[in-house]
Parts: C-alpha cells; structure tokens; sequence
C-alpha cells in the first residue's frame, strides 16, 4: 500500500512510509507538548520536496519505498494568514527552510468565513473597513463549514490537508454550530480522504476536550497521535503516544513500542527515543 510521509524522517522509516494514502489524522496535543511543530513540520517538509529537493534531502533524506509524496499542500487556517503562521512556523524551524517550503504550499484563510458572525468587527480580520449597512445581512453569507467544503472539494484531490485547527471551531460550538456539526464535518473529510488519496491533518488542544468528546473525534478518523507532557524529577519531556491508526499501529507493536520521546530543533518535529515494553 502507497503511503504519505509525515516528513518526521525516524518516524516514517518505522511505519513504511508514512501513513496510508487516505488517511485522516488527528494530532491531539496537550499546550506546547509538540502537535502543533508536528504539524508545522508535515507540511513543511512535503511543501519543500516540492520546492527545494536539496534543502529536502538535508533535513529529511532518503523517502521509504512505498511513500508517495502528495501532489500539493493545502494549510487551512481559521484565525490566521499566511504571514502570522510562515512567522510561527519560523520559530520552530530554520528559516531558510521554512522560506523554501511555503512557497510550495496554498494558504486559505477562513477568518472571514469564521469570525463574521461574531462581535469581533471586521476590520479586525477583513483588512477593510467595515460596511454597517452590511451588518444585517451577515446570516445570508456561507459559513466556515460550507467555505472548507467548497475549498477542498476544487483542492483536495492528490493532497495534503492541514486544518489548522478543530480547537477553533469547538471554541463556537453552540448557536450556529455545534458538536454534530464538527464531527459531520470530520468524518465527511474522512470519506473524501479515501478519494481523494492524500492526507488530512487535524490539530486539536486536549485541554480544550472532555473524554467523551476526544472519543467521538477519534472515532471520526482513521488515526489519533497523542502529544503529552511527561514529568520525571525536576525535568519535563514531550512525548508522543499512536493512540489507534489503521495500517500503523499495528507496525509499532509489532516493534513493542509504546511511546515515543521527541523533541524539537531547526528541523522541525522530531522522535528523540523509543520507549519499548520491557
């Protein structure tokens, strides 16, 4: 089966790849703990084996036999354009090599979609000043579901999608959106991801979640990673966890590996140490 790379090089070897072509993965993240870099890096490094093949054998090397790199980037943000998250990306990553990779992937700001039903005014996220004639007519205009579903049905073919992130649409799930609608949507995108044939990322705060509510997320995707803080003595790790993955988990216990160490440095997100079962 053809697989699409994570772009974490140690992590990809140990899977065959990547993830299955198709995948839906939902990077569930404690504040800080590495789900964010983890995703900032998946879409660097596939946007620079694009841009720069190179830079890309440098800080990635050599794919897997059986990985597939997808054919384009697509990086959705609800809050934020291209220049605040090519700025974030920057603090996790050498800027040379953030400067190559986002030049091979497509921003779409949803802000407008987002934000234009709440009491933030526009100027604020729209760059333009306000019409206040327009005002009443703010429920006549698509919401932010309808604007990714339009999105990624012209873009989602042969990708790579990063939802940058499902903590921002929890964080107005009542009135015109709620939890039904969140967890439609994600396993909308977990059919499409079959068709489609590239990869879906989804990045969502843990602190942010009930267990219930992890749960039904995780039923909607095809795999969970699970970043944590682990405390020992006066020291603190990141850690990450393969919750449940088809075609992945499976390889990892295989190998009796349970937990992963990670760390991170200019190359972005990285596996550090294996914990395995003793």
């Amino acid at each position: 089966m053809a697989r699409v790379p994570f772009g974490v090089s140690r992590l990809d070897s140990m899977i065959g790849g990547g993830a299955p072509t198709g995948s839906t993965v939902l990077l569930a993240s404690e504040v800080g703990a590495g789900g964010r870099e983890f995703l900032y890096t998946t879409a660097a490094m596939s946007g620079l084996a694009h841009a720069d093949e190179e830079l890309f054998d440098l800080y990635y090397g050599d794919l897997e036999g059986t990985a597939r790199l997808p054919d384009s980037v697509q990086y959705l943000s609800f809050t934020d354009d291209r220049n605040a998250i090519v700025e974030e990306m920057e603090y996790t990553m050498d800027a040379e090599l953030v400067d190559a990779a986002t030049d091979a992937i497509s921003f779409e700001d949803l802000s407008e979609e987002y934000f234009q039903l709440s009491q933030v005014p526009s100027d604020w996220y729209a760059g333009t000043t306000p019409d206040i004639t327009a005002l009443g007519d703010r429920h006549d205009r698509r919401d932010v579901l309808d604007a990714i579903g339009e999105y990624l049905t012209r873009e989602g073919e042969g990708s790579l999608v990063v939802i940058d992130s499902v903590t921002d649409l929890i964080s107005v799930a009542s009135g015109e959106m709620d939890w039904t609608d969140i967890t439609l949507l994600i396993k909308g995108l977990t059919k499409a991801a079959k068709k489609w044939g590239g990869m879906v990322v989804l990045l969502v705060t843990l602190e942010t979640l009930e267990d219930t509510e992890l749960g039904r997320l995780m039923e909607a995707t095809d795999g969970t990673l699970l970043f944590e803080w682990e405390t020992g003595g006066s020291e603190r790790a990141r850690t990450m966890v393969v919750k449940q993955f088809r075609g992945v988990l499976s390889r990892l216990e295989e190998e009796e590996i349970i937990r992963f160490e990670t760390e991170i440095h200019d190359g972005g997100f990285d596996i550090s140490d294996v914990r395995k079962i003793r």
